[in-house]
């Protein structure tokens, strides 16, 4: 019989006790992995000088890439479409899940080959990760004599070679690239799995502008690939697509992924010398990523030699901002132009002299000004009639309004009517000093990514786990209560509004205030009676402006109920709070 592993690991926290690497073979999950990139060498290293296939690649014997074809199903379920990658004894294809109807990924090679045991557990560590910047592995089989990887399929997204194809990017969007990329591969890092073939086939970027990344663990894996300094090979590989996307050009003197290589004989110059108007500090940045035993060409910084490290320098940067919109400029306004119309004696009647299709009435002249001393003496007489009409006119209205206001009861200071109160000063946004996750069990589910609600970075989020089953965290019962994100105000202050982020659409939440006198740390949902937004399926975006301000310091946005995440789950989360008062 075949071995299934279908197994739903990610329903519960893993505790975080334990690195998901060496859990690989206790459990298999729906979670995240990538998908073959399809061609290019990996990146240049120190341990890779020229470009193929990163790190160390082990040399072995491999069995035949097993003998399928377009249409063969596997599971009876997984029907094979295109194949887009075959070499080395495995081969990868685009497939479609009959049973969920979507298109999906898949990596086959022949159990027998030496290194079926090895992908199988990369793609059950890469599952056990959970994390929405990877794209999903969402079963590790091995049946019928074959193991097979099936994964994410993101039609909609673009590969990075595609977008260095049309040319450098603009430094905004750079600085999102190595913001998101180094972020996600620390986080891969501190559960101890790492990439090794971080290309720019691996990395794709969504419609929204969210940056995701295939074939963590998995595509090292299937090629055989270690190294003794890993860590580092992904941060030079991270610090090599920052400067490919500054300058259009591959960091080496090899060509790779399309792109030129530097001219040989130069070694490793800074981006901002390769190409005009590159950002400074960015490009900065990619030379202490590019990082060889020690050397950089940073002359003030120390080297970036792992994602941690070059997240934090990323965060510590200023912010780039996205470049100013341009419109297109308006055309000038023209006065139109009008004939003229010359007054003529004896013109009555005749057709006019310029050619047009309508014929233009001709006016008789007027009458000649009053030029004699009569003409004079009337034209005084009118405006002194004129000026003492206007004098009359002016004292009576100023006798009608003082009639007025004697006859009134204003005592003479004017008090303003109902409409004429002065508004209300906008809300400001408060300092939100701390953020908790709401833990009302005593059990977390992702505590050490809260501070990604309060970061004002949209990238970054809190993400519950996926669990399967039920909507309401899979009806476990440490989840009865729910869970969201305790925030944290420093004092207690007057919340006249809230704005939240969520980060996927359909979460029942509810956004609760805890009494001005609450404890240092309120952990239940007794804690919080007072509402500020009622009990609903949130959008997007969960926004409301309350009539009458809430004082309080602590806000609960407490989630119940999680919405299905299209591969037969339920996930949720929070990527951005604000408050304001």
């Amino acid at each position: 019989m075949a071995e299934r592993s279908t197994a739903a690991v990610d329903v519960a926290d893993n505790g975080g006790d334990e690195p998901l690497a060496a859990k690989a073979d206790k459990a298999t999950n729906d979670g995240t992995a990538q998908a073959e990139d399809t061609e290019g060498a990996s990146p240049q290293t120190p341990e890779n000088p020229k470009g193929h296939d990163g790190g160390r690649a082990r040399s072995e014997a491999v069995p035949a890439t097993p003998d399928v074809h377009s249409g063969h199903k596997l599971a009876e379920r997984y029907r094979l479409e295109e194949c887009v990658t075959r070499l080395d004894g495995f081969s990868s294809w685009r497939a479609v899940d009959e049973k969920l109807r979507r298109a999906v990924g898949v990596h086959l090679l022949p159990a027998n080959h030496p290194r079926a045991r090895s992908v199988l557990a990369a793609a059950r560590s890469s599952a056990l990760l959970g994390d929405p910047r990877f794209v999903q592995v969402l079963d590790a089989v091995e049946e019928d004599d074959l193991v097979y990887v099936v994964h994410e399929w993101l039609p909609d997204a673009t590969e990075l070679t595609a977008l260095l194809a049309a040319g450098p990017m603009d430094a905004h969007d750079a600085y999102q690239l190595v913001s998101q990329l180094s972020h996600a591969m620390a986080a891969a890092h501190r559960e101890g799995l790492t990439h090794l073939r971080l290309t720019p086939g691996a990395v794709l970027r969504s419609s929204t502008g969210q940056y995701r990344i295939r074939g963590l663990a998995v595509n090292a894996a299937l090629r055989g690939i270690t190294s003794e300094r890993p860590l580092r090979q992904d941060t030079e590989a991270i610090g090599a697509l920052l400067y490919a996307a500054l300058t259009k050009r591959w960091p080496y003197e090899n060509d790779a992924y399309g792109l030129s290589g530097l001219p040989k004989g130069m070694g490793l110059i800074a981006p901002d010398q390769v190409r005009a108007g590159v950002h400074r500090g960015l490009s900065e940045l990619a030379m202490r990523a590019l990082a060889n035993d020690g050397a950089t060409a940073s002359r003030q910084e120390p080297p970036c030699t792992t994602p941690d490290e070059l997240a934090k320098a990323v965060a510590a940067m200023p912010r780039v901002l996205p470049p100013e919109p341009t419109f297109a400029a308006q055309p000038v306004y023209q006065q139109p132009v009008y004939q003229r119309t010359t007054y003529q004696q004896g013109t009555y009647g005749r057709p006019s002299t310029h050619p047009s299709s309508v014929t233009q009435p001709v006016l008789a002249a007027p009458p000649a000004p009053l030029q004699s001393r009569t003409g004079r003496v009337l034209k005084w007489s009118v405006s002194a009639l004129l000026i003492a009409a206007l004098g009359l006119g002016s004292w009576q209205l100023a006798e009608i309004l003082l009639d007025q206001r004697k006859g009134s009861d204003d005592t003479g200071v004017t008090q303003p009517t109902d409409d004429e109160k002065p508004a209300p000063a906008p809300p400001k946004r408060l300092t939100i000093a701390d953020a908790t996750e709401f833990m009302p069990d005593g059990s977390g589910i992702k505590p050490g990514d809260v501070q990604n609600v309060i970061d004002d970075d949209s990238s970054t989020a809190w993400v519950t786990n996926r669990y399967l089953g039920f909507a309401n965290f899979g009806n476990l019962p440490q989840r009865r209560q729910g869970s969201g994100i305790i925030v944290d105000l420093g004092k207690v202050q007057n919340v006249r509004s809230i704005d939240v982020d969520m980060y996927r659409s359909g979460q029942t939440t509810a956004v609760l205030a805890a009494d001005p006198d609450a404890s240092s740390s309120p952990s239940s949902s007794a804690d919080f009676p007072q509402q500020i937004v009622g009990k609903k399926i949130a959008g997007k975006t969960l926004k409301e402006e309350l009539e009458k301000p809430v004082r309080t310091r602590y806000v609960l946005i407490h989630i119940t109920e999680l919405p299905a995440d299209g591969t037969g789950g339920y996930r949720g989360g929070i990527n951005d709070i604000s408050v304001l008062g």
